[in-house]
């Protein structure tokens, strides 16, 4: 089993619509700064370009509003030599409110797949 990182976050005017909703691609840039701050102290790049989206789904189960307090759960829930699966749960009051299951892949500098360091895989577990 991997390590569930938990990434408190709350949701400001400026996340939200007209009526007071979350805008639904604002969980996307709520998701990413979750992730690098999971990656964070975690890994460095050196001279590779690093993790990049490769494909993404989200789920919508109830909207979050203006001044919730959620914790974005972010795992890694499968490794493979230069993709990673990851799941992010959008969570109050033990509640899911949207899920984010997405890919990244591993690019080198010349922007081809490439071996995922192991230390990086380790530190994770």
């Amino acid at each position: 089993m991997y390590k569930i990182h938990k990434f408190p976050f709350t949701i400001a005017f400026a996340d939200t619509d007209a009526e007071g909703i979350v805008y639904h691609a604002r969980y996307l840039e709520i998701a990413e700064r979750a992730r690098m701050n999971w990656l964070k102290g975690h890994f460095s790049i050196g001279d590779d370009v690093g993790f990049v989206v490769k494909e993404l789904n989200i789920k919508y189960f109830m909207p979050l509003i203006l001044s919730d307090e959620v914790i974005v759960e972010t795992v890694m829930v499968e490794a493979g030599a230069a993709v990673v699966k990851i799941e992010q749960k959008f969570v109050k009051n033990d509640s899911v409110y949207a899920i984010i299951n997405l890919k990244v892949a591993y690019l080198g500098k010349d922007m081809r797949p490439k071996r995922i360091p192991e230390e990086f895989i380790k530190e994770l577990m």
